[in-house]
């Protein structure tokens, strides 16, 4: 059972809360869950070395919030916040054009970088498409998890690893890794190399301690 459920979904209010927040009946429910994937895909092609660890969508009837939480917010914002201001034209232009939709967009620093899984994923996926050796990686990058105070890390790569003939599957792990305790908080991503032998799987989890109420994330 451990390796089937997405550690995130498990754990959805019981101590992690939705990126998405809003509401719609059933013949509009689909259409706006689709939205809300193609966007998050989207900023996250457009905006891939700003480090983007998610993005939370709250919809209202006059309104569409975003809120993107980056490791590198001054991409983002550029001088002055036009950067803000161009990517909120072309988001209405792709998702939204010839429409009246008021859309705000704000940037939220990530506070400890090396503890977001998302993050981590996508420096390591940097990492192996510009060929280094992939357990060289997986090694750097579990110690500095670990040295950013986590309790436990886990990293799985798959495919062609080093341009290999046959694909297979290289984990590291270290500390610990609960994966049933609903009150670990768990942080879980999988990302996606594309190298000149074919794209590899990365999968990370990390272990950042205990939520109890007081700590919840709504």
């Amino acid at each position: 059972m451990g390796r089937k459920v997405h550690p995130i979904g498990f754990r959805i209010a019981v101590t992690r809360g939705w990126d998405s927040l809003w509401f719609a009946d059933s013949k509009r429910f689909t259409a706006l869950l689709e939205e809300d994937v193609k966007i998050r895909q989207f900023l996250k092609t457009l905006l891939k070395d700003a480090l983007i660890d998610r993005v939370e969508i709250d919809r209202t009837r006059q309104e569409l919030k975003l809120l993107i939480h980056s490791a590198k917010p001054g991409i983002i914002i550029g001088r002055g916040g036009t950067g803000i201001e161009d990517l909120s034209k072309k988001v209405k232009n792709k998702f939204f054009p010839g429409k009246r939709v008021k859309l705000s967009i704000n940037v939220q620093e990530v506070k400890n970088a090396s503890l977001s899984a998302h993050v981590v994923g996508l420096q390591v996926a940097t990492d192996i498409e510009k060929r280094m050796p992939f357990r060289r990686v997986m090694k750097g990058t579990i110690e500095r998890v670990m040295k950013a105070g986590a309790l436990g890390v886990k990293v799985s790569i798959s495919g062609r690893l080093n341009g290999s003939e046959i694909a297979r599957r290289e984990m590291i792990a270290n500390g610990k890794i609960p994966l049933h305790t609903l009150r670990a908080d768990i942080d879980y991503a999988s990302v996606t190399a594309r190298t000149i032998w074919g794209a590899i799987g990365i999968k990370i989890w990390i272990n950042r301690g205990e939520v109890f109420d007081k700590d919840k994330k709504v």
